[in-house]
């Protein structure tokens, strides 16, 4: 997740990392061997590779994006690291994937920045932000896959209310659904502005007054389902955590109750000896196979949330591989 302070061109300009020397220390006791191998999972702007190589001159980052553009420009950004940095570009359950083909199948260090980089919600034409009028798209990769409009246009009422109280936690689920299929019947949905309308008329005026803007929580459900986020989030997670090599680490930054929940519970498996109750020795198979580097989640300091307020909702949960990936199988 990023912030910007304008619309500049570059990706410096447009981009402030949350956490970012947290997940730095974190990483880099990993990564001081000659080669070693660190995943940026969530490219965005670049900003944590940057610091990652800056700090770490030891170090090479394969950095992975399903955005083009932030490829672009975060491949712009890091040009001086030369051959030290390596983009790809693919969705981040594809790390064991990528890493087979870009190094020798594992690394030493893993990190996911699982929120929307600040020049998507920022970009007009993008479809995320409800504060510009925009064509109701919402992919990250926008070669590929049904847009936001798809799903408000195709969906029936309960996939609707379902992805809206469960992926933005929506209170009014039922009756914004219901809205949304009344204005269907009398012209698609093409467009943000439309659908904040609609929302501002079915979100009740008094939890206007005191939950955010109402169209907020709409538009990060339909993010997550255009996306498919959370099914992608589960298996990444599994496939990083299986790709660290012994005394690699992994770092989530997570900004949804629902992704942190899977990084806690796939963390925490892997923290916990599964011996049998009874057995008098523990068995190699059963030990835990990570070290767990934070004590639950942390969060942004009060003064980092001030400076960045979309930094506000981000959780930072990490791990250290103990045993050789074959332990937890």
């Amino acid at each position: 997740m990023d912030s910007t302070s304008g619309r500049g061109g570059d990706a410096e300009g447009r981009h402030v990392p949350v956490l970012l020397e947290r997940c730095v220390d974190l990483l880099a006791p990993a990564l001081e061997a000659p080669g070693s191998v660190c995943v940026d999972a969530t490219l965005g702007m670049g900003g944590h590779t940057e610091a990652i190589l800056a700090r770490c001159p030891q170090a090479r980052v394969i950095g992975l994006d399903r955005d083009p553009e932030a490829i672009a420009l975060a491949s712009e950004r890091l040009a001086s690291f030369g051959e030290r940095f390596t983009a790809v570009h693919a969705v981040y359950d594809e790390v064991a994937e990528v890493l087979e083909r870009e190094a020798d199948g594992t690394a030493l260090a893993i990190l996911f920045d699982l929120g929307v980089s600040s020049f998507q919600l920022d970009e007009a034409d993008r479809g995320f932000a409800y504060r510009h009028d925009a064509p109701l798209d919402m992919r990250m990769d926008q070669s590929t896959g049904r847009t936001a409009a798809d799903v408000l246009n195709t969906y029936e009422h309960g996939e609707l209310a379902r992805i809206l109280k469960t992926y933005g936690e929506e209170r009014f689920a039922g009756r914004i659904a219901s809205a949304i299929l009344r204005e269907r019947e009398k012209e698609p949905f093409t467009t943000s502005a439309r659908l904040v309308e609609v929302l501002r008329t079915a979100v009740p005026a008094a939890s206007q007054r005191t939950g955010g803007h109402p169209a907020k929580r709409t538009f990060q459900a339909l993010r997550i389902e255009v996306n498919a986020e959370l099914a992608v989030w589960e298996r990444a997670v599994e496939a990083a955590i299986g790709a660290l090599a012994p005394h690699g680490r992994i770092v989530v930054l997570s900004y949804h109750s629902l992704e942190d929940r899977i990084a806690k519970q796939a963390l925490a498996r892997g923290a916990h000896s599964r011996t049998p109750a009874g057995m008098p020795v523990e068995r190699p198979e059963d030990a835990a196979y990570l070290r767990l580097l934070t004590r639950g989640a942390e969060v942004p300091s009060e003064a980092e949330q001030h400076a960045n307020p979309r930094s506000a909702s981000a959780r930072l949960r990490a791990a250290e591989r103990l045993q050789p990936n074959g332990a937890s199988v």
